[in-house]
């Protein structure tokens, strides 16, 4: 009797771990508010580290005690198939649904080193819609545009305390009140309908927390978004963002995570999207730091996007690097990378060492400068979308890291990443003016990075690439 209780006790617990590592994700984030008020910019940012490890470490502890309880029963596929049918009811009325599945993911890929993904035992396709729940109260504030621009910009300052005083208030509700009257109701002209949805919940990074936001006006949702600084006079406000370009920089995969509250994250990421539309589900579950999920999501739009074209992978544009293989697909917006078995002299770096790169940058602060990378072990590919001559590039390069069947490939250690164009062909193809803009944006890049304590030891313009946005961005750790 009890041992058919099992695949239900192993669910429950899975479940009860992630609730577990939920419950202490929001504790570590809840101290980004204290440590702005304090200005503790190293608290945060280790509070920023700590976050990021936290879920590999549960993982790894739920993982050890499911083998102790399933025992010769952990590698049974009808054992597992019972067990994600229990979770799969436990969770169907869940507020974090989707972010438990991928949770369910992680423990049972652990669990079975080696094995790429098995459709029949794991949640690769949503069980659901993204957006599954809605709270009973809204997770922004609604400010009615019958008010003045003042009287919005008084109310919201005022719903946004902090344990340290304001440096100048009335200074910055009379800048943004300006602002707002010059860059928005100058241009659209304000309707029953008109109103500012502000989200309840501050996002914080590094030194700066922002006031994220949506204004209805002239029948769309635009952006507005108030970051703010404390420097030890108090806490002011820097600027109004209300551009798409900002907005869309400010939520880059070239930057940190920010620590936010989200009760209910598929509904912030629903509110996030209606402000920036051009961002997938992956990088704005990332964004707010459930970065295992976002790298679900990614997986899963890498399939929809499969099944809905017919090109071929093959070699990325640009100059052939030492250390790294890197292939894409035309019409995707991702790079695929894989370490070769052999790096041409002169480097004498080792597979270990170019691993630990690509942590040390997952971890760090990257100040808008280096991509965001995934890591994924033992993906497989349709062998009959990869080119004859891109699958004889992988076995020359890279053999110990390729399993080659009749109609897949499988590659034991892939970085994916955001599509770019390498600065050295896009200065081929730019404008003089294009190229000035571009090179001067190189140099800030170095010296971002050096800010930041990050040297990049090989700077050749191959090595960094350019975004939709034109920012400059460095992508080749190795060095």
């Amino acid at each position: 009797m009890l041992d058919k209780l099992l695949p239900y006790d192993v669910a429950h617990y899975i479940l009860g771990e992630f609730i577990n590592y939920l419950h202490q994700f929001k504790g570590i984030t809840k101290r980004a508010r204290v440590r702005f008020e304090q200005r503790d910019w190293h608290g945060i940012q280790a509070d920023a580290r700590e976050r990021l490890t936290l879920y590999r470490d549960f993982v790894g502890a739920t993982t050890d005690t499911v083998r102790q309880m399933m025992g010769e029963r952990l590698h049974d596929r009808q054992s597992w198939k019972d067990i994600k049918r229990n979770f799969e009811l436990d969770i169907e009325n869940y507020y974090a649904k989707n972010i438990a599945e991928t949770y369910f993911n992680s423990v049972f890929r652990h669990a079975h080193k080696g094995l790429s993904v098995d459709e029949e035992l794991m949640f690769v396709h949503p069980t659901s819609a993204f957006y599954e729940f809605q709270s009973i109260k809204p997770i922004y504030h609604i400010y009615s545009g019958r008010q003045t621009a003042r009287e919005i910009v008084t109310r919201l300052l005022d719903d946004f305390t902090f344990d340290v005083p304001w440096e100048d208030r009335r200074r910055d509700i009379q800048y943004i009140t300006q602002t707002i009257e010059h860059e928005l109701l100058r241009k659209y002209r304000p309707d029953r309908q008109t109103r500012l949805e502000v989200l309840k919940s501050v996002f914080f990074r590094n030194k700066g927390a922002y006031i994220v936001g949506r204004a209805f006006l002239g029948g769309k949702y635009r952006p507005f978004i108030l970051p703010l600084l404390n420097e030890g006079k108090g806490v002011y406000v820097d600027a109004l963002l209300l551009e798409e370009k900002d907005i869309s920089t400010i939520f880059s995969y070239n930057r940190s995570y920010f620590l936010v509250e989200a009760d209910i994250p598929s509904e912030l990421v629903g509110f996030l999207k209606t402000i920036l539309p051009y961002k997938s589900l992956g990088e704005l579950y990332n964004s707010i730091g459930f970065v295992k999920h976002g790298k679900t999501e990614l997986y899963r739009d890498f399939l929809r996007h499969l099944n809905a074209s017919d090109d071929l992978f093959e070699e990325a544009p640009g100059i052939p690097g030492m250390v790294m293989s890197v292939f894409h697909l035309p019409s995707y917006n991702m790079v695929f990378k894989v370490i070769k078995d052999r790096f041409a002299p002169p480097k004498k770096t080792t597979h270990r060492q170019v691993e630990e790169k690509y942590h040390l940058v997952s971890l760090h602060d990257r100040v808008g400068r280096m991509a965001d990378t995934q890591l994924f072990e033992n993906f497989v590919f349709p062998r009959n979308r990869f080119s004859e001559a891109l699958i004889q590039h992988l076995l020359e390069e890279a053999p110990s890291k390729i399993v080659l069947s009749d109609d897949s490939i499988e590659i034991k250690h892939l970085y994916i990443e955001k599509k770019m164009i390498p600065l050295n062909i896009y200065l081929e193809k730019a404008s003089p003016k294009e190229a000035e803009e571009v090179i001067l944006d190189y140099g800030r890049a170095i010296k971002q990075l050096a800010a930041a304590n990050i040297f990049p030891g090989d700077m050749l313009l191959k090595n960094f690439g350019v975004t939709r946005l034109n920012r400059v961005v460095f992508y080749d750790y190795d060095e």
